[in-house]
């Protein structure tokens, strides 16, 4: 049995590292002023921010089923199944599309859909982890059933500068939209299942990290407690602020005694809805315990 993994360019993965690892990405569209760009083909990360701060009307779009079912085509010729993961379905409809096309000749019994609710960081670490089970044998429904049912494994807390741009997406719980916006407040969003939701505010980017990592260390000791250590993946997200997620990578480093940090900025299409000078922390169960170090 041949099974080959897809995701899309939300898993943060590059067009290079993918053909390393030896998957395909479907893109999603970033569409600026009613334009519809790409990115890394026809939109790099200066222009995106300079447009998105500038005052551009800058929205996303799910990836054109055209475009998937293309990949998925040409991929069925070479191998017997596909594993698909896109985005969680309560973060995008990209998921709910992709299941729809999935359940439809000829992809019926030859693609799989998951959706176990990661993004980023961590839909790149259940790629990693889709490789690997493919690798020992695992059928493409036995990957998705073995990744869905540790969907919950994953915990994600992010410190973005504003609200400004998920309220306009419409990305964040009610709960998460009364946080407001004051000066220097600094919201605390976690995804823990399907949505971005509030966790706290707290004054000025040094207490926003600190916070995060106090989260992430209850969450250890809490729901992850019986985990082995070796098979939690630590990872740090960010958007445009390099030397800001550098900083806070050594906090992490410091913190958990983590030699291994996976490390990537967000894809366009979430820092359309996050905005500049947003960090991450992120913390998955993983099936492939190498993963981490392929990101030393």
């Amino acid at each position: 049995m041949k099974v080959y993994i897809t995701s899309d360019d939300n898993a943060g993965i590059s067009p290079e590292e993918a053909k390393t690892i030896g998957i395909s990405l479907v893109a999603m569209p970033v569409i600026i002023d009613g334009v519809i760009y790409y990115q890394n083909r026809s939109l790099t990360d200066e222009t995106f921010y300079k447009k998105l701060t500038g005052g551009a009307n800058v929205s996303t779009s799910q990836p054109l089923p055209q475009d998937l079912v293309t990949m998925w085509d040409e991929l069925l010729k070479q191998y017997d199944q596909i594993v698909h993961l896109p985005m969680s379905s309560g973060l995008s409809m990209s998921c709910q599309m992709a299941k729809t096309l999935a359940e439809t000749p000829p992809y019926a019994g030859k693609v799989f859909v998951v959706d176990n609710h990661r993004i980023s960081v961590t839909l790149k670490s259940s790629v990693y982890d889709a490789i690997a089970l493919a690798k020992k044998g695992f059928t493409g429904e036995q990957i998705k059933d073995t990744l869905e049912s540790d969907a919950y494994n994953s915990s994600i807390y992010i410190m973005v500068d504003t609200l400004k741009y998920l309220k306009k997406g419409g990305r964040i719980t009610p709960a998460a939209a009364l946080f407001g916006e004051v000066l220097n407040v600094k919201p605390i969003l976690k995804i823990e299942g399907e949505k971005l939701d509030a966790f706290k505010k707290v004054i000025g980017t040094k207490k926003a990290k600190l916070v995060m990592l106090e989260a992430i260390e209850h969450d250890l000791n809490t729901r992850f407690k019986d985990i082995p250590a070796e098979e939690l993946s630590f990872a740090i997200a960010y958007t445009y602020d390099l030397d800001e997620a550098n900083n806070f990578k050594k906090m992490v480093q410091e913190k958990f005694g983590a030699k291994y940090i996976m490390m990537d900025p967000l894809s366009l299409s979430i820092a359309t809805h996050i905005g500049p000078g947003a960090v991450a922390i992120a913390v998955s169960h993983t099936f492939n315990p190498n993963i981490s170090k392929l990101h030393e």
